[in-house]
């Protein structure tokens, strides 16, 4: 196997680990949005209670401040399974197509880095952590495939 398939091989494989990470950043996204409504915390209930309970117009719709939150939760768990696919479907056509693949990666992971600022910022450190491991290994990625055009 010539360096350059290695790195081809190496480059899939950081990709699909990626990948792997992103998906298991949806299983826990998803379980824990699926679980925000219920605390054993009374404090965090009355608010989760107040969030769900008072609705107002907006746009067009009669929604609450718990409905958005529903939404964003279930919006942002479809943009963690597109960074998945995203992330898999490229590792298989880097071979293909060299130049489109490093232009979505390029995208993918400036995109990673901005979500995994978000969520130091505005979540939690775990979760944080796991979307800037997916983002380093596709920079990584990068790096080797375009070493290899060198």
């Amino acid at each position: 196997m010539t360096t350059q398939s290695n790195n081809k091989m190496k480059s899939k494989l950081l990709l699909r680990i990626a990948s792997g990470a992103m998906l298991f950043h949806l299983i826990g996204h998803t379980f824990g949005h699926t679980n925000w409504k219920h605390d054993a915390n009374p404090e965090r209930q009355e608010v989760i209670n107040q969030m769900m309970n008072h609705q107002f117009p907006f746009m067009g719709a009669i929604r609450s401040m718990g409905d958005y939150y529903e939404g964003y939760g279930w919006a942002s768990a479809i943009a963690i399974l597109f960074f998945a696919l995203i992330l898999w479907l490229v590792s298989g056509a880097v071979k293909e197509n060299t130049s489109l693949a490093t232009k979505i990666l390029v995208v993918t992971t400036i995109c990673l880095f901005a979500w995994s600022i978000d969520e130091f910022i505005f979540f939690f450190p775990f979760a944080a952590c796991v979307t800037l491991l997916a983002g380093i290994l596709t920079l990584v990625a990068i790096i080797q495939i375009r070493n290899q055009k060198l």
